[in-house]
């Protein structure tokens, strides 16, 4: 199965959308219902060519009733119904629309609500980061689920951040390089010890983080020694009860999990290093070196349960050149490694020349 990802403003307005979309070679779509703030090109609306996603934002219409303390914003550079017009030329075209949906990655909530976010052993705020050890964001990110369910009536669902966010954040004007930290350093400064989190910990773990931070640690476990195992257990259970809540929420629809078989990993693909058999496809990120992406998808694979599937999360932008050739064993080095779908990023961003090549690489499968 192939599926193409694409927001709602590439669909809505441009009446030939869906149809150049499905003549990709894609049998569903992931729309995005709810997504965080980004400076976009739509290299194919007859409209517009760069669009300014100012804040995260919900794409379908915020019914008061349905929330609880965390409001999700409506967007201003498209309509408040946008999804469900996006959905419904879809499926004119024949194509399956899942909803592609951003759970804790916020900057809109969580810079309204400061308490809320992931805080490092520094105290510093992630605004773009809603910690899932609070309550209220179980219950924003459950609600978030129920109403794109019972008001989107999607043919399935992708959940996206199910789980913490952490350090790395493509933010406008990023100046974060020159400080040279490391993978490790990273996966330090992502440890959450906010006011629902610090006490989760054993002792010592504060001063062990910041000990760390300054130092030169060579893995996660040279930089909390003793300390690894339960500090690595406290994390995990982040995403664990997340999943927990969202997961009874997506009712008989098939659920996609972009997941990362890494017990410290955060953001879009979150940690699932022992599997969850109640989602129905798990999809691993191949954005980077196709042999390390391969390796990834195998482990998940291991993970996945009787039934389950294996997705690989193809990058068809740059740095990938637009070569069907090169695109086509991307393809055919995910699928020996088991994937069983290929999730197309990005079928609106990708200039006329990346679509031929995306074109014809599916072609050759």
């Amino acid at each position: 199965m192939n599926i193409a990802y694409v927001y709602p403003w590439d669909v809505v307005g441009d009446p030939s959308a869906a149809a150049r979309i499905a003549s990709l070679g894609v049998e569903a779509v992931a729309l995005a219902a709810s997504y965080h703030s980004a400076r976009v090109v739509t290299p194919h609306h007859p409209a517009h060519r760069v669009l300014e996603a100012t804040h995260s934002a919900f794409y379908l219409p915020v019914r008061p009733s349905a929330w609880g303390r965390l409001v999700p914003a409506s967007p201003g550079w498209t309509t408040a119904d946008s999804w469900l017009r996006a959905r419904d030329a879809l499926g004119e075209a024949g194509l399956k629309v899942l909803a592609w949906t951003v759970l804790t990655h916020n900057s809109w909530l969580g810079s309204r609500n400061p308490d809320l976010v992931v805080r490092n052993a520094f105290h510093g705020p992630y605004p773009h980061a809603l910690c899932p050890a609070h309550d209220d964001v179980l219950d924003y990110c459950q609600r978030l689920v129920r109403e794109i369910v019972t008001a989107g009536e999607p043919d399935g669902i992708v959940l996206e951040a199910c789980g913490p966010m952490g350090y790395g954040h493509q933010s406008p004007h990023e100046k974060t390089a020159g400080a040279d930290w490391t993978g490790v350093h990273q996966d330090l400064l992502s440890l959450c010890f906010c006011a629902a989190c610090a006490d989760r910990y054993p002792a010592g773990t504060l001063e062990a983080v910041r000990a760390a931070v300054d130092g030169s640690p060579t893995s996660m476990a040279d930089a909390l020694g003793d300390l690894h195992d339960q500090v690595r257990d406290v994390r995990v259970a982040l995403s664990a009860g997340l999943r927990e809540r969202v997961l009874p929420a997506c009712g008989e629809l098939p659920i996609t999990l972009h997941a990362n078989p890494d017990p410290w990993a955060t953001g879009a693909f979150a940690a699932l290093p022992a599997g969850d058999p109640r989602a129905h496809v798990l999809v691993g990120s191949c954005w980077g070196d196709p042999v390390t992406d391969a390796g990834r998808l195998g482990a998940l694979g291991a993970l996945a349960a009787e039934g389950q599937r294996v997705g690989a999360y193809v990058l068809a932008l740059p740095p990938r050149p637009a070569d069907p050739g090169v695109l086509a064993e991307h393809l055919r080095i995910y699928g020996k490694a088991g994937a069983q779908e290929f999730h197309l990023y990005h079928a609106g961003l990708a200039s006329p020349a990346r679509l031929d090549a995306l074109r014809e690489a599916l072609a050759r499968q």
